[in-house]
């Protein structure tokens, strides 16, 4: 009877054993078909899965499950489901604003609001340094810088409207990702769908940032 030398987990070698003893180790779990072994007419370590002698052990026992590095971290098509709806509400918002800043400009290039008519509106305050900083609020609303706050308004929603529509599609992460980002800044767009966007981009800065959402972006 052939007596085997077995290679450890432990790279350590162990034997000579009998037969029997290499299948009680097998049953035991303490050796696998890929434990290095060698009979005492080899030269050369081989997996036991290789000896003809132990050929019927490893025939009768399951394929061991894969392991957990080779499971998919995300459901294949989940991703779309996930984007679908905050990617939608990001579109939703963008869109208003970008109709609020167009009004906006519009309606300063028309029928412009001087600063007087701004001051006119506000309570007047005892406080001169008070008076001051709305007075300089007023200039803020209008005039060119209100025109150049509207049109940054207009460039900020257009790139969160594109950002969200590729994130729908899922194409180009990095892109929806700078949209998303954007929708949570605020003074970027228009103040009342700001109030919108915060929660419609929290959301989806919380689905791009789940594990496998970006592997299935294009």
């Amino acid at each position: 009877m052939a007596n085997y030398t077995i290679i450890g987990g432990d790279k350590k070698e162990y034997g000579p054993v009998t037969d029997a003893e290499v299948r009680q180790w097998l049953a035991e779990g303490r050796l696998d078909a890929f434990t290095l072994a060698r009979s005492d007419s080899d030269t050369e370590w081989r997996p036991l899965s290789t000896f003809p002698e132990f050929g019927t052990v490893f025939q009768n026992r399951p394929a061991p499950p894969p392991p957990l590095t080779a499971l998919p971290r995300h459901r294949p098509g989940t991703a779309e489901q996930d984007v679908k709806t905050p990617a939608l509400c990001l579109m939703v918002v963008a869109s208003v604003n970008l109709l609020l800043a167009l009004w906006s400009i519009v309606q300063a290039l028309v029928s412009p609001v001087t600063p007087d008519k701004i001051m006119a509106q506000m309570p007047v305050s005892p406080d001169p340094q008070t008076q001051q900083m709305m007075a300089s609020l007023a200039h803020l609303m209008t005039g060119p810088a209100a025109i150049v706050s509207d049109v940054l308004g207009l460039v900020m929603s257009l790139v969160i409207l594109v950002g969200a529509a590729r994130m729908r599609a899922l194409r180009n992460y990095e892109f929806a990702m700078v949209a998303t980002i954007a929708a949570l800044v605020p003074c970027l767009t228009p103040c009342l769908g700001y109030l919108l966007l915060l929660p419609a981009g929290l959301w989806a800065l919380f689905v791009l940032k789940r594990p496998g959402v970006k592997d299935q972006f294009n």
